[in-house]
């Protein structure tokens, strides 16, 4: 049997859906229970004799994962090797901004590009309101792409952005992740839902992973949809490198372990104060601190 190194485009459980060097689309199964290929991996297959489906023999070295904590506090990759964070939020359902900031935590972690990506846009133009939270993400160097997947406004923005990248797009459910990649890829039919009206949270449309391609070039991977999201962060201290205006005024610290919560002479604690870093962002940073104090403990 000949292994050929492949691409995981698609993630059914414990079967995938691979693409081959020749741009083969195969699917395939996993050898043994050790081995968890995610979105993304590069892996090696080979074909099983007599059938049509491959078997994944190993994954090869991954770039970087996006990861969270499971509810048994295990960490589990969602996807690897990935260019972009596609963070996305909505006038509906309510944005949860902690969630928005915990993902682009994990995007400067990783060292990828991140996008704040602000959805439904058309539900907004009868009204004179402002998105104080897009600003501050504008202020620390963030790019942020207001659209409509309904109206197609900002799609073109948005397709520039993705050029020739590998993107994860993220966000809660009901965001409109899928009617956004609907319109940013060629011949997708990727299911959507409406907003259930009793709860106002969206339902979950999206059960696997699945790698589509953009027609700029590049892909996308589309997410399940999450109602909570937390970095999977081994130290406390790697929560501020996370957060890049903190991780800029850290620098003038008094203490070179300053946790920026309750030390003397802290330099973060002083810009939120004068107003220079977000009051707001800053108290992410500290929930994700407390979160990542919470997962070494063993109480996540």
């Amino acid at each position: 049997m000949s292994t050929q190194s492949a691409t995981v485009i698609a993630t059914y459980s414990r079967r995938m859906g691979l693409r081959l060097e020749n741009g083969e689309q195969v699917k395939a199964r996993i050898k043994g229970k050790r081995i968890k290929p995610v979105c993304g991996d590069s892996v090696l297959a080979e074909p099983l004799e007599n059938e049509t489906d491959w078997l994944i023999t190993s994954i090869q070295e991954r770039r970087n994962e996006l990861t969270r904590p499971n509810m048994r506090g295990q960490i589990e990759v969602l996807a690897a090797n990935v260019d972009a964070l596609i963070v996305v939020a909505a006038v509906s359902p309510m944005p949860d901004w902690f969630i928005v900031d915990r993902y682009l935590c994990a995007a400067e972690l990783m060292g990828v590009n991140a996008v704040v990506v602000f959805n439904k846009i058309d539900l907004l133009r009868d009204v004179d309101i402002e998105i104080p939270e897009l600003q501050e993400y504008r202020d620390i160097g963030l790019p942020v792409i207001e659209c409509s997947a309904d109206d197609g406004d900002g799609i073109d923005d948005l397709l520039a952005a993705l050029a020739d990248q590998c993107a994860i797009v993220v966000g809660q459910s009901g965001v409109g992740k899928s009617s956004l990649i609907n319109k940013l890829v060629a011949d997708s039919d990727l299911r959507t839902a409406d907003i259930s009206a009793k709860s106002g949270e969206g339902r979950h449309t999206t059960v696997n992973s699945v790698m589509i391609p953009l027609l700029s070039g590049g892909a996308v991977i589309d997410s399940p949809g999450v109602r909570d999201y937390a970095p999977a962060l081994t130290d406390v201290s790697d929560a501020a490198s996370g957060f890049r205006e903190i991780a800029v005024a850290a620098e003038a610290c008094r203490f070179a372990n300053c946790r920026h919560l309750r030390e003397p002479g802290c330099a973060v604690k002083a810009a939120v104060d004068a107003d220079t870093i977000s009051y707001r962002r800053y108290e992410s940073f500290k929930r994700v601190v407390n979160l990542t104090e919470q997962l070494a403990a063993g109480k996540y």
